[in-house]
């Protein structure tokens, strides 16, 4: 673990926190004796987290040089009719999700069953995202959950974009304002790119942090989407991650972070998506994570790892 890059610099009594976290949640995990000690100890400070750490686990690096994108929570105004400006519906999942058509397609059936209405360019980020809390004029709170999608492949609209020279590579990053400026056919010709189409469901907001697939609430900036045909949930790693792809990033990500969700675009044994938090804060640090990853599971001492 101390020859970890960056890991001197580490919160190791936040990084223990999650390693607690990851005991509860996994039942292989929880089996281990670094589990057992870890929650006899409760929390501990700095300086004993490091070296309980240090003595209780072993870095194993996995495969060569991936990617690490960042997701978030965002918060976006709703109505519970439709106008001109909040025009794009929140579609409960069909009967049958596999069964519809592309994003094009799903956006020229009726939707007389609406959840709650959006104006689109803020319905195609929270599709992205696959989560997030709507606000409606009269205060109201609720947010709206993953219930299925249509099955297509996700496909990251900003290449494609630069391709056709919609916008400069240096734009990838405000793709938002973007699709806000060109409201109209500009902007859902540049949405359609993406066949991918996500149905939600609504339920209270309790301004707790959303649940990832795992079923236990994320953990901002330490927690991660992960590939599950590579990795299983509640798994523990290291994140190395720098050589940063777009302007204004972060130079890197160096901590330890327990795997607690998905996603369409996350593939691959070196690919992870790293939750950022909730808000518009969150959102625009994680719309410039695009850097280069390695990779370390972190695994109790004495046992294997995957």
């Amino acid at each position: 673990m101390a020859a970890l890059p960056g890991w001197e610099a580490e919160d190791h009594a936040a990084a223990f926190a999650v390693i607690r976290r990851a005991c509860a949640g996994s039942p292989r995990l929880g089996a281990s004796r670094a589990c057992a000690e870890a929650e006899a100890r409760g929390g501990l400070g700095e300086r004993a987290a490091k070296a309980f750490l240090e003595t209780r686990f072993r870095a194993e690096p996995i495969g060569g040089e991936g990617l690490l994108t960042a997701y978030f929570a965002p918060a976006y105004d709703a109505r519970r009719r439709p106008d001109a400006e909040f025009g794009a519906p929140v579609r409960p999942a069909p009967r049958d999700p596999a069964a519809a058509a592309d994003r094009a397609g799903i956006d020229r059936e009726p939707a007389d069953d609406a959840l709650a209405w959006m104006r689109p360019e803020d319905l195609f980020f929270l599709q992205v995202q696959g989560s997030g809390t709507l606000t409606f004029p009269d205060g109201a709170r609720e947010r709206a959950v993953f219930a299925a999608s249509n099955g297509r492949t996700f496909v990251a609209i900003a290449r494609p974009m630069v391709a056709e020279r919609l916008i400069a590579p240096s734009e990838a990053g405000r793709l938002h304002a973007w699709l806000a400026a060109h409201r109209g056919p500009d902007a859902e010709a540049a949405m359609d790119l993406d066949p991918r189409y996500v149905f939600f469901r609504l339920i209270p907001d309790d301004g707790a942090e959303p649940k990832g697939a795992a079923g236990a609430p994320l953990i901002p900036g330490r927690s991660l989407a992960v590939d599950p045909a590579s990795h299983a949930f509640f798994e523990l790693f290291w994140i190395d991650a720098g050589d940063p792809a777009l302007p204004g990033a972060r130079p890197g990500y160096q901590r330890l972070a327990v795997a607690l969700d998905t996603g369409g675009a996350i593939k691959g044994e070196v690919r992870a998506d790293l939750y950022i938090g909730r808000g518009l804060r969150a959102g625009q640090e994680a719309a410039s994570v695009r850097h280069a990853l390695r990779l370390y599971r972190i695994v109790p001492l004495g046992e294997r790892g995957r």
